[in-house]
C-alpha cells in the first residue's frame, strides 16, 4: 500500500464506506429511501402500528443502548441493524475490531438532548504483544426510518471516532512511514501540541518524507482517510495511538517557529481565517496557520475569489502593456459599466476624475481598473498571461513539498473578463498564492513558495520571467503608499520598517458579510491572509497580517 499502515483491510471497506456514503438522505423526521436495518431484526415492527415524527426520549435510550451493547461486543452485523445505513456501517464497525485490533470496549453514554446521544469511549488497542488504552468522545443521532418507522442510529463514520469521514477506516499495524521529527529552519523542534495548525502539514511531510528522514517505523493505530477526488491521494493518516515508537528521523523544514507561533495566534482571533508569510528573497514558506470548523488547509488549498489584492496583478498586467503608469490617469468614477455590468465602488468612496493609478490603487477603486481593461492592447488572455508569465500562478506546477493550490486565473470574456480584474468572477486564489504575489511584486522575481528544500527530493521548482524592475518598482511604491495613506494604513499603523500592503473585500453569493482579504510585505517578509465573512480587508484580514509581520521583522 502506498500510505497508510501495512495491515490487511477487511474486503469491501472502502467500497462500501463510499457507496455508502448518503446517510443523509433522511431527515429527523422521515427517510426518503428504505431503512438501513430492514434486514436485521426488525421482523417483528410489521405488525405494530408505523410511528411517525422524531423518536421519543425513550425510544432515543433504547435504540442507542441496544447498539451500543452490540458495538462493545464485537457484533459489528448486529450493531449495524440498528443503524439506517447498515451497509456502510458493519465493514467499518467489523474492521473496528477486526483491523484496528481495539477490544474491551466500554461505552458510557451521556445525557440525551432531543435526540442526541453523547457518549464516551473507554478500549484497549493491542497488536503484536503491545497494547495501549485508548479513550474518545462521540456523539450519534437517532432518526425515524421512513419504511418501518423504526428509531434508528443516524449513520455517519463519525459515531465510531469523530475524525473518521466518509470512506476512512481504521488501521492498526506497523506504520508504512517512520515518524519525523521537523523542525524550523533554526532547528526548533516542530509539533502539533505547540503549533496546532501544523497537524495535517506534519502528517502530510511524513507521509512523504518520512522514509527520506533516516527513521525507522513504530506500531500505529491510524485513520486512513478515503481518497480524493478522481483518484487524487487523500488526507496523509492521522495517527490516534502509538504502540511501539518508531525512531523519527529528522525533517528540516523552511518554517520559523517564532512566525509560525505569531500565526497561530494571529488566526485565533478571527473565525474561518487563514494566513501564509513567505521570504521574498528565497521563496521559502515561514508560516501557515488555519483557524477554521472544518479543520481545511485553505492557506495552502483554498480556492476563493480574493477581491482586491488581485489589482496587484491588473496594476502590473496595466504598467506592463504601457495602459497606465502609477503617477498616469486612472479616474475614479462613481460606477463603471462593461458589456452591460454595472460595476460600483465600496460605500462611502467619493469619485475622483482626477485619480493617478497609484491613488486609484491606494483607495482600491474597481471603477478606475474597469475603464482601464477596455485600452489597447488588452485582450481577454492579457490577465491570464501576467498571471502565469510574470507571477508563476495557474499552471498547476508549483511544488512546495506539501499539497497546494497555485491559483486560476482563466482567460473570460463578458461581464467576467471586468470582474476577473478586481479579484471576482472566475478568479480563484488562497493565502499562500497572494503572499506570493507579493514577494514577485516586491523584488520582481518569481521564486516559487516551498516548505522543503527542493534539494531532499530532487523536485523541480516552478519557473516564471518575473516583472521588469520598473514595473516592480512601482507596484512596491503603490503598496507602501497603501499601507501609509490608503486602505491598509490602519492595519499597518505602527509597524516600522519598509512596509507596504493591499485590502481585498471578496462578495461571495448568498453571503451578506463579503471575505475579508489581505497582503502586505515588511523588509523580507511577505503574508497574505484571508477570512471568510470577515467583512473590509483591514477588519480581520489586515489585523492578522499586521501581527505576523510584525513578529517576522
Amino acid at each position: 500500500m502506498g500510505k497508510g499502515v501495512k495491515a490487511a483491510v477487511v474486503g469491501g471497506v472502502f467500497a462500501v464506506m463510499v457507496g455508502g456514503a448518503g446517510y443523509g438522505v433522511h431527515n429527523i423526521v422521515s427517510a426518503v429511501n428504505g431503512d438501513g436495518g430492514d434486514g436485521g431484526d426488525g421482523g417483528s415492527d410489521a405488525a405494530v402500528t408505523k410511528k411517525s415524527g422524531p423518536p421519543d426520549k425513550g425510544e432515543v435510550e433504547k435504540v442507542s443502548a441496544a447498539f451500543f451493547a452490540a458495538w462493545e461486543k464485537g457484533q459489528a452485523t448486529q450493531a449495524a441493524t440498528h443503524t439506517d445505513n447498515a451497509g456502510g456501517a458493519a465493514p467499518l464497525l467489523a474492521a473496528y475490531g477486526e483491523d484496528a485490533h481495539i477490544a474491551d470496549v466500554e461505552i458510557t453514554p451521556g445525557t440525551v438532548s432531543g435526540t442526541t446521544v453523547p457518549f464516551r469511549v473507554k478500549a484497549t488497542v493491542s497488536y503484536d504483544g503491545k497494547s495501549e488504552p485508548l479513550a474518545y468522545s462521540s456523539e450519534l443521532t437517532v432518526v425515524r426510518g421512513q419504511t418501518t418507522g423504526r428509531a434508528l442510529v443516524d449513520w455517519e463514520p463519525s459515531v465510531v471516532h469523530p475524525e473518521l469521514g466518509d470512506g476512512d477506516t481504521l488501521v492498526t499495524g506497523e506504520a508504512a512511514q517512520p515518524p519525523i521529527e521537523a523542525v524550523d529552519r533554526d532547528g526548533t523542534v516542530l509539533t502539533e501540541d505547540d503549533h496546532p495548525s501544523l497537524g495535517p502539514v506534519l502528517d502530510t511531510l511524513r507521509e512523504k518524507y518520512g522514509d527520506k528522514a533516516g527513521g525507522t517505523p513504530g506500531i500505529e493505530l491510524t485513520i486512513r482517510h478515503a481518497e480524493g477526488a478522481a483518484g487524487e491521494a487523500g488526507a496523509a493518516d492521522s495517527t490516534l495511538v502509538t504502540l511501539a515508537k518508531g525512531e523519527p528521523g529528522k525533517l528540516r523544514t523552511t518554517l520559523s517557529a517564532g512566525v509560525q507561533a505569531a500565526a497561530e495566534k494571529a488566526v485565533k482571533e478571527f473565525a474561518e481565517s487563514s494566513v501564509v508569510a513567505v521570504q521574498p528573497s528565497t521563496g521559502e514558506v515561514l508560516a501557515v496557520a488555519n483557524h477554521r470548523e472544518d479543520g481545511f488547509d485553505a492557506a495552502f488549498q483554498g480556492r476563493v475569489a480574493p477581491g482586491s489584492t488581485m489589482k496587484i496583478i491588473t496594476a502590473a498586467m496595466l504598467i506592463d502593456n504601457g495602459v497606465a503608469s502609477m503617477n498616469g490617469p486612472a479616474p475614479c468614477p462613481p460606477t463603471a459599466t462593461w458589456q452591460s455590468q454595472t460595476f460600483n465602488n465600496l460605500t462611502g468612496m467619493e469619485p475622483n476624475e482626477g485619480a493617478t493609478l497609484a491613488n486609484s490603487f491606494l483607495r482600491s477603486c474597481n471603477t478606475a481598473f474597469i475603464k482601464l481593461i477596455d485600452e489597447h492592447p488588452l485582450t481577454d488572455a492579457s490577465l491570464t498571461q501576467e498571471a502565469q508569465e510574470r507571477f508563476g500562478l495557474g499552471r498547476d506546477d508549483w511544488a512546495t513539498g506539501v499539497v497546494s493550490f497555485d491559483g486560476s486565473v482563466p482567460s473570460v470574456s463578458g461581464p467576467d473578463r471586468a470582474a476577473n480584474a478586481i479579484g471576482q468572477g472566475q478568479v480563484q486564489m488562497n493565502p499562500l498564492n497572494m503572499a506570493s504575489v507579493t514577494a514577485t511584486a516586491i523584488t520582481g522575481t518569481f521564486r516559487q513558495p516551498h516548505l522543503v528544500s527542493p534539494e531532499l527530493d530532487g523536485r523541480q521548482l516552478a519557473q516564471a520571467k518575473g516583472l521588469s524592475a520598473d514595473t516592480a518598482s512601482q507596484l512596491k511604491q503603490m503598496m507602501r503608499l497603501t499601507a501609509t495613506q490608503g486602505t491598509a494604513a490602519r492595519a499597518m499603523a505602527g509597524l516600522g520598517g519598509d512596509i507596504g500592503a493591499k485590502t481585498g473585500s471578496a462578495e461571495v453569493d448568498g453571503n451578506a458579510i463579503s471575505d475579508s482579504w489581505f497582503t502586505g510585505f515588511r523588509g523580507d517578509i511577505a503574508a497574505a491572509a484571508m477570512t471568510q465573512q470577515g467583512g473590509h480587508g483591514g477588519d480581520a484580514a489586515g489585523p492578522i497580517v499586521a501581527a505576523v509581520l510584525r513578529a517576522g521583522g
